[in-house]
C-alpha cells in the first residue's frame, strides 16, 4: 500500500475542487452546448449495454456504482465514468442513456453505444463472452439515425451534423487481444509495429462509416497507460519498471499513428471536424494521479476476471485512489480526465482542438 505524500494531495484535490466548481457553474448555464451526445467505446464508457449480454464483462451490482445516483448500473467504476462528466460539461441535465434502454425521443440527446471488452477487431474480448464490437455499435448506431429520421425528418441530418460523438476504442484490442498469446493468435502474426498499422487501417474505415451517417464534431480518444493496471503488473511483472513498458509502448505505436489520421481526415474530408483527445499525455502531465494510490484497488477483486468481488464492501477513502478495480479508475481519475479532454490544461491535451471549443464550431 502507497502512503499519500499530503502536499501532494493537497494540490490534486485543490485541482479538482476548481474542476468541480468549473462543472458546476456549466450546469446552471442553462441549454445544452450541442444538441445530442454519441458516445462509442469499451468498458470505461460502459452505461448498461453489457447488463443483458451473456458475458463475464459486467458490472451491474455492488460495490459498483456505490456513490452513483442510481446505484449499480453497469458502470465500471464508483460513481460517474469520463463521458457522463463530459455530457454534464456539454449542460445536459441527463446521463445520456445506453443503447439497450433507449426510447423514442430519449435518442434525440444522444445515446451510449460502448461495451465493456469490445474492440476494434470484431473477435477482441471473446474469451469473456458476448460484447458489441465497435462494428455492432455502429450498426446500433444506424438504427438510431433510422429512429432519428423517423421523429426529425428532413432536418435530421443538419441535426446529427451538430451533435458531439466520442469514440475510445483500442485497449481491449491490446490488454483482451494481443497480449493474451494462450487465446488469440494476433501476437505471432504481427509485430507491435505490424499491429498497430493493422489496427489503424480497420479503425480509419470504422471513423469513416461513422462521419458517413452524419457525423461531423467527432473527438477520438487515444489510448492511455493500460501497462500500468493492476491487472496487467499482476500479469506480466514489470522487470523492475513502474509498469508494464511493453503494453504501454504498444500503446504508443497506436496512438503514434491515431494523431496523424486526425489530420488526414480534417483535411480530406468535407465539413469534418475531428480531434484527438491525448489520454497518454493527460496521464503524464500536469496534476495527473499524483498523491494518490496506484498500487492497490479500492474494490476487492476477483482474480481471475479483476472486477469487484459482488456486494464485497470497497475502501472508504475512494477518492484517494487511482484504480476502482483491476482495469477502471475511480470518479475522481474520471473528472481529471474529462475535465482536460473538454477544456485543455496544456496543449498536448487535445490536437486540433479540446471538445469544448469542438461544441462551438
Amino acid at each position: 500500500m502507497a502512503f499519500l505524500d499530503h502536499d501532494k494531495t493537497w494540490r490534486v484535490v485543490s485541482v479538482l475542487f476548481l474542476v468541480s466548481l468549473n462543472l458546476l457553474q456549466s450546469l446552471v448555464l442553462g441549454a445544452p452546448q450541442v444538441p445530442c451526445y454519441f458516445i462509442f467505446g469499451d468498458s470505461l464508457a460502459d452505461d448498461g449495454n453489457n447488463n443483458n449480454l451473456l458475458t463475464l464483462a459486467k458490472s451491474n451490482y455492488p460495490p459498483y456504482g456505490i456513490d452513483f445516483p442510481d446505484g449499480a448500473t453497469g458502470r465500471f467504476t464508483n460513481g460517474r465514468t469520463s463521458v457522463d462528466i463530459i455530457a454534464q460539461l456539454l449542460r445536459f441535465d441527463k446521463f445520456i442513456p445506453p443503447f439497450a434502454t433507449a426510447r423514442g425521443k430519449e435518442v434525440l440527446q444522444g445515446v451510449n453505444y460502448a461495451s465493456g471488452s469490445a474492440g476494434i477487431r470484431n473477435e477482441t474480448g471473446q474469451q469473456l463472452g458476448d460484447r458489441i464490437s465497435l462494428n455492432r455499435q455502429l450498426g446500433n448506431h444506424l438504427i438510431t439515425v433510422s429512429r432519428v429520421k423517423g421523429i426529425l425528418g428532413r432536418n435530421a441530418s443538419a441535426y446529427l451534423n451538430e451533435c458531439i460523438y466520442t469514440v475510445g476504442m483500442g485497449s481491449n484490442d491490446y490488454i483482451n487481444n494481443y497480449f493474451m498469446p494462450d487465446i488469440y493468435p494476433t501476437s505471432r502474426m504481427y509485430t507491435p509495429e505490424q499491429y498497430a498499422d493493422v489496427l489503424i487501417k480497420q479503425y480509419k474505415q470504422q471513423l469513416k462509416t461513422l462521419y458517413l451517417y452524419g457525423a461531423r464534431k467527432v473527438a477520438v480518444i487515444g489510448l492511455g497507460l493500460i501497462g500500468c493496471t493492476p491487472a496487467e503488473i499482476k500479469r506480466f511483472g514489470t522487470n523492475g519498471s513502474v509498469c508494464v513498458d511493453k503494453i504501454n509502448n504498444a500503446a504508443i505505436l497506436f496512438n503514434n499513428r491515431l494523431q496523424p489520421l486526425i489530420v488526414e481526415f480534417n483535411s480530406n474530408l468535407s465539413d469534418a471536424n475531428f480531434t484527438y483527445i491525448n489520454a497518454f499525455a493527460i496521464s503524464t502531465t500536469g496534476p495527473g494521479t499524483a498523491g494518490l494510490i496506484s498500487n492497490a484497488t479500492c474494490c476487492k477483486v476477483d482474480e481471475e476476471l479483476g472486477t469487484c468481488v459482488p456486494f464485497k464492501t470497497p475502501c472508504s477513502n475512494r477518492s484517494s485512489y487511482v484504480f476502482y478495480d483491476d482495469f477502471h479508475p475511480t470518479e475522481v481519475v474520471n473528472l481529471g480526465f474529462a475535465a482536460r479532454a473538454y477544456n485543455a490544461l496544456l496543449p498536448s491535451d487535445a490536437s486540433p482542438y479540446d471538445i469544448r471549443k469542438l461544441a462551438m464550431i
